[in-house]
């Protein structure tokens, strides 16, 4: 299953997603994490991996594979690809992926230098991407995007199999599940939240301001992952409301086969 985690920017997308990876790879998974936040370099620090060379600069960084997605919009009825028929992991250059135990680490469109222009092509790029990645029964595709929906208007999600949407105590992540709940429905993608951040006072009134049968996880406000964000240590550790979120995903997979 792929699935893509979004969410508004500092609502705890990247540590649910380090912290399911984990998860999901001591249950005896393989998990392929895509990092596709072009601005936050925290996910494989939280990982507790090396960030890997950003797989664009393999097909010739973001001024090829620009120049590629523009080749593709002249032709009629062309869609974007650098893919062919499909790819694995094991496909990817060493060079490209960090490896920890059953958790492999792909990077798409890291911004490092001023003046690099919109996240479009990095976009195209990690849609062609998950398209076309091919996945085994044991494996499991975790995609970390950028704060937001710009990944929506790119058609990133187009090859997941589910969203999950980090849904934190604020107005501003309430309002973002309503649009995200719209957008989701018009991309025919099955859309589930994970409340994150929480305590009992702010975990009831969520539960009471969106889609409760949406609902799959809630996670409390944790000293462990700010003190670990904060000096900069792997999110090695159980959580509460991780392990529930693995649950949820693990019957899906089981459901859909």
């Amino acid at each position: 299953m792929k699935i893509l985690i979004c969410g508004k920017g500092g609502c705890g997308k990247s540590s649910v997603t380090a912290l399911l990876a984990i998860e999901l790879e001591k249950r005896g998974y393989k998990v392929i994490v895509v990092d596709n936040d072009e601005s936050n370099f925290g996910l494989h620090i939280q990982l507790g991996m090396e960030l890997p060379k950003d797989f664009a600069i393999h097909f010739g960084g973001k001024r090829m594979v620009a120049e590629k997605l523009l080749e593709s919009m002249k032709g009629e009825g062309e869609r974007f690809s650098v893919f062919g028929e499909g790819i694995r992991a094991s496909d990817i250059p060493e060079d490209y992926m960090s490896k920890k135990g059953g958790i492999n680490l792909l990077a798409i469109g890291k911004i490092r230098d001023f003046g690099e222009g919109c996240a479009c092509p990095f976009n195209a790029l990690s849609a062609d991407f998950l398209r076309m990645l091919e996945l085994n029964k044991d494996e499991f595709a975790l995609v970390d995007t950028d704060a937001g929906v710009e990944h929506f208007g790119r058609g990133v999600e187009a090859g997941c199999d589910l969203i999950l949407m980090v849904i934190d105590p604020s107005q501003e992540s309430i309002r973002l599940a309503e649009k995200v709940t719209k957008i989701s429905e018009s991309a025919g993608k099955p859309l589930y939240y994970v409340l994150n951040k929480t305590d009992d006072e702010t975990a009831r009134f969520l539960l009471d301001s969106v889609d409760g049968n949406k609902v799959v996880s809630v996670i409390p406000a944790d000293k462990k992952v700010f003190r670990n964000c904060l000096v900069g240590e792997a999110l090695d550790f159980e959580l509460k409301g991780i392990g529930e979120l693995a649950d949820f995903l693990e019957r899906k997979t089981s459901r859909d086969r």
